[in-house]
């Protein structure tokens, strides 16, 4: 059992995009550019960290997070120019099991939101996906210059939307933004898996 305790009623369902519902990932375009696993795992570690891919999530443009890393790092140049050039070979399209939960859940009259740490500059080449139609609301971090885990970036989605936050069900693959959520009242589903989560659902009533 997986023993999730909902303390309200939800009546509003707050989705992230990466990673849960978008298969975004830099590993599908450095396989492709010829680096083994291990090389893809050094680079995402100590060239293109997260904490690097944070600063354009949060807005600040490709073209100047690109310049500044490769003049740091110049031997790397070819692989952090390739994450801009070549960036939509980084995703392989949206993750149909958990699509299909998101349409079981609109399917019962469940409004959804999307809170997603993405840049502007590239929030084009998915937001076509037919699921999008589904989002009453959506904020993208790059457009906001605001990103998770910024309790910031939460409550500007409940105000512009009026989303009561301690009835709401926040699903996310990472553990800080969970953390954030939690925080400000908002109950929360940690991402592990299409099959956990809809698990997760069926045992708290919401599918």
């Amino acid at each position: 059992m997986i023993q999730y305790s909902m303390t309200t009623k939800i009546k509003t369902i707050i989705w992230d995009l990466g990673a849960v519902l978008i298969d975004w990932n830099p590993r599908h375009l450095y396989r492709k550019l010829g680096k083994s696993d291990k090389e893809i795992e050094w680079l995402l570690a100590n060239v293109m960290t997260s904490d690097w891919n944070h600063q354009m999530d949060a807005g600040k443009p490709f073209e100047i997070g690109v310049a500044e890393l490769s003049e740091k790092l110049p031997e790397h140049r070819e692989m952090i120019e390739a994450y801009w050039e070549r960036w939509p070979e980084m995703i392989t399209g949206p993750m149909k099991d958990t699509v299909e939960i998101l349409n079981l859940l609109d399917g019962k009259g469940l409004p959804m939101y999307a809170l997603t740490n993405w840049s502007d500059e590239t929030i084009g080449f998915v937001n076509h996906y037919e699921f999008f139609k589904k989002f009453k609301g959506i904020l993208v971090s790059g457009e906001e210059k605001l990103a998770k885990p910024d309790p910031e970036f939460f409550q500007l989605l409940f105000d512009r939307f009026q989303i009561e936050p301690t009835s709401s069900l926040f699903i996310d693959d990472n553990t800080a933004n969970i953390e954030t959520a939690k925080n400000m009242g908002v109950q929360s589903v940690p991402f592990q898996g299409a099959q956990h989560l809809k698990s997760t659902l069926i045992e708290i009533g919401l599918l």
